[in-house]
Parts: C-alpha cells; structure tokens; sequence
C-alpha cells in the first residue's frame, strides 16, 4: 500500500525516473537549507531586538535616575528660595524701620540724610540693589 500512496502523490512522471529524483533531493536540500537560513535571520533579529530592548531598558533608567536628581535639585532650589525669599522680607522690613528710624533723627536733630527708596523685593526682584553697590551707612551721616 505504501508503494500505491507513492505513486499517487508523484507529480504525473514517471515515479522511478532518476532525473526527478535528483531534482526532488535537490529542491529538498535546498528548501532546507533556505528554511535553515530563514531561521538564522529569525534567531538573529530576535538577538538584536533582545539587545536593543537591554539597551533601552538602561537608557531609560538613566533618565528616570536623571530626572529624580532633577526633581530633588528643583525641590532644594525651591526650598532655598522660600528661604531666601522670607530673609529678604525680613531685611526689607529691618530697613523700613531704620529709615524710619533716619527720618525721626532727620525731622527732630535737623540731619539732612538721604533715604533710598526701596523697592518691593516680591513684585520687582531686578531692581534690588546689587551685592557689588549696597546701600551703606556711613559712621558720619550720625554726626552733626
């Protein structure tokens, strides 16, 4: 029964011709090998996506450890500034009150002293004095 099964699935030539054997092993051979090279190429992007999937990964922990640094710097760079925001409210409001201090010593012992303006520090920080041109007192604008 197996040699009727072979004839049947035969192409319509003649079963025991050598000529078609030989292409049939020949085709068979190489559709094995073209399978062969098919899984290779399969087996190799899978590789690469594997690694390039690695690569990522640490590329993007990079950044997320980046981005914590970021945020935690911002956050200290906020904190210091609400600091430094409540000390200069607290300088500003010091100065008031020595410039009014200035102004009772002008109106009653007769100085002529000038006052600078100050300016709001929360609604125009840019036009608080420089550190390089402070607003001095000097040791004779007391004396008459």
């Amino acid at each position: 029964m197996a040699s009727i099964q072979r004839s049947a699935t035969s192409s319509g030539s003649e079963a025991g011709d050598p000529q078609i054997d030989e292409r049939k092993r020949k085709r068979m051979l190489s559709n094995r090998e073209s399978a062969r090279r098919s899984r290779m190429r399969k087996q190799k992007q899978l590789e690469d996506l594997t690694d390039e999937v690695s690569r990522l990964q640490g590329a993007n922990k990079k950044l997320v450890e980046n981005i914590k640094a970021k945020e935690e710097a911002c956050a200290e760079t906020e904190s210091a500034n609400s600091i430094l925001r409540a000390q200069t409210m607290e300088l500003t409001e010091r100065l008031r009150f020595l410039n009014s201090i200035l102004e009772i010593a002008e109106e009653v012992g007769g100085l002529s002293v000038e006052i600078p303006d100050i300016p709001d520090p929360l609604l125009k920080p840019w036009q608080i004095p420089h550190p390089t041109q402070p607003i001095m007192a000097t040791s004779n604008m007391f004396l008459r």
